[in-house]
């Protein structure tokens, strides 16, 4: 399942979390891996997030439709966009949250493929280390996560970040809530360095599409609107160099915005569990073309010149669909 790439990194992983370190985010270039796509030249993928929850809040009932919806499109990976762990994070390795929310509920054959991961806000506030510690790809192989890496294909792009730590509140308001921001400090410095290899990731990048996969939303008309933070810092690193599509959870719904002034569009893939928060806040009707305050995932099909995405509700009903083509001399 997964490439020697990604085994090596793995075990890199490994041996500084057994040295007792942790993992300070360098100047080093981002952790790369590469995924094969299909022998038609195709690339599909399931896209799910914000859905740990045991099961509760109907996150059982999407899995079981992502699996359907799987076995008509055979995935090559799953990407989720964080908040894999509800409320509070793991506790630990052991932790059986892991298995109740994860291996235990995403259990259709289309569904043990390699799962692309990204933490959350709600993952930050339980052992943050945890989720990324490579003892949990031993007891399920098909989980992944890392703060912020690359994985390229031969069609596509993703750069897959860390957006939790650019949220002010949660250093300076954080009310009840605790967050384990171990390997974050000094935040300034971490933040600097992210964007930068990210920039520099994005500018070597030679892909037709790029796609920047966060959890946290950029443009969005649910409950927690535009990330602020992440607008002044993230948006401009995005449209400075083209990219295709940011791809994000954090509201609890799915969501369609495309950009007034270039091409980038924005997607949400929130719905995997607890939704239906009832409000909406007013946006152009010439940008937002998918509104949905309900449950449910998103799919991506790419080929080296186009990309077709669908949001799929629980009951399995398409609720939106768009594509794009880039023509054989695109850049």
């Amino acid at each position: 399942m997964a490439s020697k790439n990604l085994q090596n990194i793995i075990l890199l992983y490994k041996i500084i979390l057994i040295c007792g370190l942790c993992l300070v985010y360098s100047k080093a270039e981002l952790p790369r891996f590469e995924h094969p796509i299909k022998p038609d030249g195709s690339l599909s993928i399931l896209v799910v997030g914000d859905w740990g929850r045991r099961g509760a809040y109907n996150q059982t009932e999407v899995a079981a439709q992502m699996a359907k919806i799987g076995d008509q499109m055979d995935p090559d990976f799953i990407i989720s966009t964080g908040d894999n762990f509800y409320e509070d994070g793991l506790t630990g390795i052991e932790d059986p949250a892991f298995e109740e929310s994860f291996s235990n509920i995403y259990l259709g054959p289309s569904l043990q493929k390699q799962w692309y991961s990204v933490l959350g806000n709600h993952d930050y506030r339980g052992d943050v280390l945890a989720q990324l510690d490579p003892i949990l790809g031993q007891k399920d192989s098909k989980w992944l996560c890392l703060r912020s890496f690359i994985l390229n294909t031969d069609v596509a792009e993703f750069f897959f970040i860390d957006t939790t730590p650019f949220v002010d509140k949660y250093f300076f308001r954080p009310e009840d809530d605790k967050y384990d921001w171990r390997g974050v400090l000094p935040r300034e410095e971490y933040l600097s360095n992210q964007l930068k290899d990210l920039d520099t990731a994005l500018k070597e990048s030679s892909s037709n599409w790029k796609i920047v996969v966060g959890h946290h939303t950029l443009k969005s008309a649910g409950d927690h609107g535009i990330t602020v933070e992440l607008e002044e810092r993230l948006l401009p690193v995005l449209q400075e160099n083209n990219v295709d599509l940011y791809v994000n959870g954090h509201d609890h719904c799915l969501e369609h915005i495309s950009s007034p002034d270039s091409p980038l569009q924005f997607l949400t893939s929130g719905g995997g569990s607890k939704a239906w928060r009832g409000n909406v806040r007013p946006w152009s009707p010439e940008e937002l073309k998918l509104y949905y305050d309900g449950q449910g995932f998103m799919t991506m099909k790419l080929t080296k010149y186009d990309v077709y995405i669908q949001f799929y509700d629980i009951v399995g009903d398409i609720l939106h669909q768009w594509s794009r083509s880039k023509g054989l001399y695109s850049v």
